[in-house]
């Protein structure tokens, strides 16, 4: 039996100035998420759970949350970008581009702006990347910047994660 390694993700030594990764997951917005997302961070701005008072906007419908689309477009480059990231250092310049509504379906990318070593942890370095939303139509719905440490290839912090199973695996159960 040979085992297949899945997905482990990118070390800082695959990153490269210019890199752009079309994120591959797309993720349809909804109104339940929208109202959720409002409940947990405690967003009382009716602008978001309020069907009458949104009619009233200019926009005639309630807005997803901003903070919402930026923690899914976060999400969306994990698997991309940060898999083996152990410490993100900030976040600059985001904007809000165009507004989000409940039914959006929203994809996301990067390019790689710059990397460094990192001066104080010879096991990782510094990644800074621009990412973008787009919603379902091609319009650009937010962007970032973001900076991030990630560990290098052999980081001896990653070995060890999978604990050894009690049982071996077999076919058949067994």
């Amino acid at each position: 039996m040979s085992i297949k390694e899945g997905w482990t993700g990118r070390f800082f030594e695959d990153f490269e100035v210019g890199d752009v990764y079309k994120h591959p997951l797309g993720r349809t917005v909804t109104e339940a998420d929208n109202t959720w997302f409002s409940l947990l961070t405690m967003n009382t701005n009716q602008m978001h759970f309020n069907a009458e008072y949104a009619k009233k906007s200019e926009f005639g419908q309630p807005l997803v949350v901003s903070t919402l689309t930026v923690a899914i477009a976060v999400g969306q480059s994990v698997t991309d970008l940060t898999q083996n990231a152990f410490a993100n250092l900030g976040w600059d310049d985001i904007k809000m581009t165009h507004p989000v509504f409940a039914g959006d379906t929203l994809f996301s990318e990067s390019i790689v702006l710059e990397k460094r070593e990192s001066g104080s942890r010879p096991h990782a370095g510094i990644v800074t990347v621009r990412t973008r939303t787009l919603n379902q139509t091609g319009d650009e719905v937010c962007s970032f910047k973001r900076i991030f440490y990630v560990y290098k290839r052999g980081a001896e912090q990653l070995e060890g994660i999978f604990p050894e199973g009690r049982q071996p695996l077999g076919l058949g159960g067994e």
